[in-house]
């Protein structure tokens, strides 16, 4: 019993020993097989990161470069309108695309003189091919607003109201001018359009109290940023329709009259043509009647000559 017990001892610890290493060896190939899978799909994922990382970096770097080009051609703009002579070719083009747009050529005009207003709308006058012009002045009064910009991002209320009353008086002697000189009625209307080219310009004169509706009733200018400048040509080119079409229909109704008249004559010499057809009809009926009477006494005649 014992020589039995040993040899199922040393049996079960010969097989323990050989199940151990069988397990060691399967945990070793699991565990390689673990680590393998790991690291292969964390190298995966870390290549992923980098290629989303380096390509958003790349997209960073291309917006930093247009970034810097947007600010070296804002700086150029900024170099550009410093000029007042440039400054004034901007707001004239940016003038000139709105009215080009809304209008027809010939229903504006641009003087070639400098001592003349920029443009002028051609409006309908009392009578036809004497239009009556309004006058349309662009101005850029640049500085006296981004010191008004500057007080108002600073935050400093008096600096800014201070700015502001200078901008107004700016705008103010600028309105004088277009009024003293292109406003000569009845050539023109009596009123003018001082525009200004750019909307946040406008916003801000026309936050400045009472100033609008001052210059329109002391120098007769009306005051006129991009969007309402364009709102007014929009209007003024359903006007000119208007009046198109009642052109229009006034000549439709002359040539209606017209037309009536021909055909009134046209009757008249229908009727004539009736009765001068009458006439040949009862020219052809008394014919007729001859022409029997003849034939009566022709059969009268015999054949040798003989009355019958």
């Amino acid at each position: 019993m014992e020589a039995r017990q040993d040899r199922l001892r040393q049996t079960v610890d010969a097989q323990l020993t050989e199940l151990r290493r069988t397990n060691d060896r399967r945990l070793e190939e699991m565990r390689r097989t673990v680590d393998e899978k790991l690291t292969g799909t964390l190298e995966t994922r870390l290549n992923e990161s980098f290629r989303t990382v380096s390509g958003q970096l790349e997209r960073v770097y291309k917006g930093l470069g247009e970034m810097q080009s947007l600010a070296v051609g804002v700086g150029d703009l900024k170099k550009v309108l410093t000029n007042v002579k440039t400054r004034g070719v901007w707001g004239e083009i940016r003038l000139r695309a709105l009215i080009s747009d809304c209008l027809t050529p010939g229903q504006y005009v641009e003087p070639a003189s400098q001592e003349r207003v920029e443009f002028a709308i051609c409006l309908p006058g009392k009578s036809e091919g004497q239009p009556v012009l309004l006058p349309v002045d662009s101005k850029f009064p640049q500085e006296d607003y981004l010191r008004l910009v500057d007080a108002a991002e600073a935050g400093d209320r008096a600096r800014y109201e201070k700015c502001a009353a200078v901008l107004g008086r700016a705008v103010t002697e600028q309105a004088k001018k277009i009024s003293d000189k292109y406003i000569r009625v009845p050539a023109t209307t009596d009123f003018a359009i001082l525009f200004l080219p750019m909307e946040s310009l406008y916003a801000e004169v026309a936050r400045i109290p009472g100033l609008l509706e001052s210059v329109q009733t002391k120098y007769r200018i009306v005051i006129s940023g991009p969007s309402t400048f364009a709102a007014l040509l929009n209007s003024l080119q359903m006007g000119f329709t208007s009046v198109a079409i009642e052109r229009r229909t006034s000549e439709v109704w002359a040539l209606l009259g017209s037309v009536r008249a021909e055909f009134e004559r046209f009757g008249d010499t229908l009727g004539r043509a009736r009765l001068k057809l009458q006439q040949a009809a009862g020219e052809l009926d008394n014919v007729d009647t001859r022409t029997r009477a003849i034939n009566r006494r022709l059969r009268d005649i015999s054949e040798d000559g003989e009355p019958r």
